[in-house]
């Protein structure tokens, strides 16, 4: 009987025999629920543990300790953020010099232990890890989202200069944490959320010009240290797919199954090229369906999508409308 961690390693390399699971990331108000629901303490790991799940996510990002506790990137620098477009730091940055007088952050702060020996209690697990690197959105914060759109037009430069900033780092402190890492793990995990419910956030062009030679930065670590590669990204992302598949992208998450071109049957045609996680609906199919419709829905898309996919709600992050019975039932179906 394989591992559970050698059941997902069979299914990312397109040899899948069994089936496997992950629960995702239950909300913090969730967890209570399902807790009493279940009786069972109220903590992730007893969740994961009694719905039998096949994987961990353990994130690196907590490695990072500034000897003055500042966080790795604060792009308001000095304004006051309250919504996605309100202006950042770099929002008036008039030449690369504005851009390199940021204090950015430096990997040496970096110290992994803490991470590796959360790790090493899943030995038997698929554990999804390394640097979050979510460049896309912290790059979006500096300048305010839609400022940082229109500079992507205006001040090609700055955008690029800024993007390099923060992929360096991650860069850096994937390739600490990866060097470090060994054997312990096998799949190098991050995420930017590029689409919409409708498309892109951005023109295929500009993805490509602004946004894929940082993500072949990032894989490029993985890869160099031989983890498969696991892209999360919310919404429609269609249009790039081929895109992120010639990057080197091996898995993608979430498969956001409401979004434009989505859905199972849509990307079925990546079946030869991409293994998923994900793709049972959570923005309303788990809320409202009855544990009997979720089990013939998880069935329906392994069917379009098997035998390479980990089943897992379409958002890692469970919110307390998804009611416990429900996720019983998308781990028992999506185990079977």
């Amino acid at each position: 009987m394989p591992s559970s961690r050698e059941k997902v390693l069979n299914i990312f390399n397109h040899a899948g025999t069994e089936p496997a699971f992950w629960t995702g990331h239950p909300n913090g108000e969730t967890v209570p629920l399902y807790a009493e629901a279940w009786s069972i303490a109220p903590e992730r790991e007893a969740i994961c543990t009694h719905l039998r799940d096949d994987c961990r996510w353990i994130p690196a990002d907590g490695g990072y300790r500034h000897p003055e506790g500042r966080p790795a990137f604060d792009p308001a620098y000095g304004t006051r953020r309250d919504t996605l477009s309100a202006e950042g730091g770099f929002a008036h940055a008039q030449s690369i010099a504005d851009i390199e007088a940021y204090p950015w952050p430096d990997a040496a702060y970096c110290d992994f232990a803490d991470i590796y020996s959360e790790i090493d209690r899943h030995p038997d697990k698929m554990v999804f890890t390394g640097m979050w690197s979510p460049f896309f959105h912290i790059a979006a914060d500096f300048f305010g989202m839609e400022n940082y759109f229109i500079q992507m037009y205006e001040s090609p430069d700055l955008v690029q200069a800024v993007t390099e900033k923060i992929v360096d780092f991650f860069v850096a402190a994937n390739e600490k944490f990866f060097s470090g890492l060994g054997s312990r793990a096998d799949a190098m995990f991050f995420g930017n959320d590029f689409g919409t419910q409708q498309d892109l956030l951005l023109s295929p062009r500009q993805f490509r010009e602004f946004v894929l030679p940082s993500m072949e930065r990032l894989i490029a670590v993985g890869k160099k240290y031989g983890k498969k590669i696991m892209l999360h990204s919310c919404g429609s992302i269609y249009r790039v797919i081929p895109d992120l598949i010639a990057a080197g992208v091996e898995v993608l998450h979430p498969i956001q199954a409401q979004a434009a071109g989505m859905s199972a049957a849509d990307l079925a045609q990546y079946k030869d090229s991409l293994a998923f996680v994900g793709g049972i609906d959570a923005q309303s199919f788990l809320v409202n369906a009855t544990p009997e419709q979720i089990e013939e829905e998880v069935l329906r898309v392994r069917d379009i999508l098997g035998p390479n996919i980990v089943i897992s709600p379409s958002h890692e992050e469970i919110l307390p409308n998804v009611p416990a019975a429900n996720m019983l039932a998308m781990s028992r179906a999506g185990r079977c």
